[in-house]
């Protein structure tokens, strides 16, 4: 479907007396159409946030061409002056079963037939600087008057009202069970063994009715699960909440970057035991031979649209620790080839190699023939495309997903958990893996403490 918003001729950009959280600012948004949010909670890098609603156009589309990407945003502002990397755009989410580009795939549709493209096109968005404590309300320069008055108000009065209860009403429920889950990964290994790949990321689904508000469950989870590339999507019907920490694109200018992650380990409140398990995953050959086969991976991808010998690996098997689980992850960059974007970076690298497997494709199919259906937004991404031409995209894990199935508060929360597959992997510790990548998710739909404010 053709895309035309009427962008503005320039984007202004009004510094607020107080910086807002995130948090406060989506509670004060409630409501609104098309809230979204980037939210860099905690981690590291941590420096920009973004939140808006009420998208010049929204985007609900079956199918993409990377191309759209470009084309939705070309004829926007080119501001240089707009705070942080983000100068007006797309802001939305790209499904997994979109494919590789240019390949037949024909994957199949997810259980609950979500769109392969979720989003919007905004000029008129609040922009947080964590590191230097300042924010803003960026708006186009025929967005002016009462609306303009009333959302910088609204942000500058922002604050965190008393938390609304959402609630899981009934038990989680596990789709398929740890048998059949380490049956899968066996099969896999039989296929790895006979040379058709070297790893592919398995995932399974749970599921659980619910009762609520999803902006109150993503509130749960970013404060149980804070991740530096977290996100909410919120719609009528459908919402997506995720806490990602793993980073699949950032290009600035011509410097691309991508960030994948490999190897787990679950943490413990002993320093000593918490401190033993980190040092056990770094020393892991298991582990480090599964990031290097995906550096690898991603090296390939970014060399098809990157300057001759700009590939580089900045950094190796760094130790990121997060709320509750360790993970070694890898810096691949690059700088992009004359005539080459960050679009087409983009189309290179997706789905990220990290939740896919090596080689990408055949990995992908057998994926696709274990798990028996599609993903969904599951370990595809959700980030901006701005109009300047930089953009930023997360791999969705550690995401969950609701639908409305009643009444406006009655509803169904699904979410995957999975890990990385190689001939070493040992099926029952990869399902306990699994388990352990879940707990915060789970605990999310739980609630979120009444003494928490912001």
């Amino acid at each position: 479907m053709e895309r035309a918003p009427t962008w503005p001729a320039a984007l202004e950009a009004h510094e607020l007396s107080r910086q807002p959280g995130v948090a406060g600012l989506l509670v004060a948004l409630r409501g609104r159409s098309g809230c979204v949010a980037l939210d860099s909670v905690a981690g590291s890098p941590r420096r920009w946030s973004w939140v808006a609603c009420e998208p010049r156009v929204e985007i609900s589309e079956s199918s993409l061409e990377f191309s759209d990407l470009r084309r939705w945003c070309a004829k926007g502002s080119c501001a240089t002056d707009i705070p942080g990397p983000f100068a007006g755009g797309f802001l939305g989410a790209l499904a997994y079963d979109l494919g590789v580009a240019g390949e037949t795939q024909n994957l199949p549709a997810d259980p609950w037939s979500t769109p392969a493209v979720l989003g919007g096109l905004y000029a008129e968005f609040f922009v947080i600087d964590h590191q230097a404590g300042r924010a803003w309300f960026v708006s186009g320069d025929d967005f002016r008057g009462a609306r303009r008055a009333e959302l910088i108000e609204l942000a500058e009065s922002a604050g965190m009202d008393e938390p609304r209860d959402f609630e899981q009403v009934s038990a989680l429920r596990r789709l398929v069970s740890r048998e059949e889950h380490m049956a899968r990964i066996e099969r896999t290994r039989e296929w790895i063994l006979a040379g058709e790949f070297y790893q592919a990321n398995l995932a399974h689904p749970l599921e659980a009715d619910t009762r609520g508000d999803p902006l109150d469950l993503y509130l749960a989870l970013r404060q149980r699960n804070p991740a530096p590339y977290a996100a909410f999507l919120g719609g009528k019907d459908f919402a997506l909440i995720s806490s990602s920490p793993e980073l699949l694109l950032e290009v600035c200018g011509a410097e691309a970057r991508t960030q994948p992650i490999k190897g787990t380990r679950e943490r413990s409140p002993n320093p000593i035991e918490d401190q033993r398990r980190a040092q056990e995953l770094c020393a892991s050959e298991k582990d480090r031979a599964e990031l290097a086969m995906i550096v690898d991976l991603e090296r390939n991808d970014l060399g098809r649209v990157a300057r001759t010998g700009s590939v580089r690996v900045d950094e190796f098997q760094a130790l990121r620790s997060f709320e509750n689980v360790h993970h070694l992850t890898a810096d691949v960059c690059c700088r992009l080839a004359e005539g080459r974007d960050g679009v087409d970076a983009l189309a290179a690298l997706f789905p990220g190699g990290s939740i896919s497997g090596a080689p990408k494709l055949r990995a992908m199919q057998a994926i696709c023939d274990l798990e028996g259906e599609g993903r969904g937004f599951f370990t595809g991404s959700m980030g901006f495309v701005s109009c300047g031409g930089d953009l930023a995209f997360n791999i969705l894990i550690r995401t969950l997903l609701w639908r409305r199935t009643g009444t406006a508060s009655e509803g169904q929360v699904r979410f995957h958990v999975g890990g990385g597959i190689t001939w070493s992997s040992d099926p029952a510790a990869e399902d306990d893996e699994t388990l352990a990548k879940g707990e915060r998710l789970a605990a999310a739909l739980m609630g979120l403490p009444k003494e928490v404010r912001s």
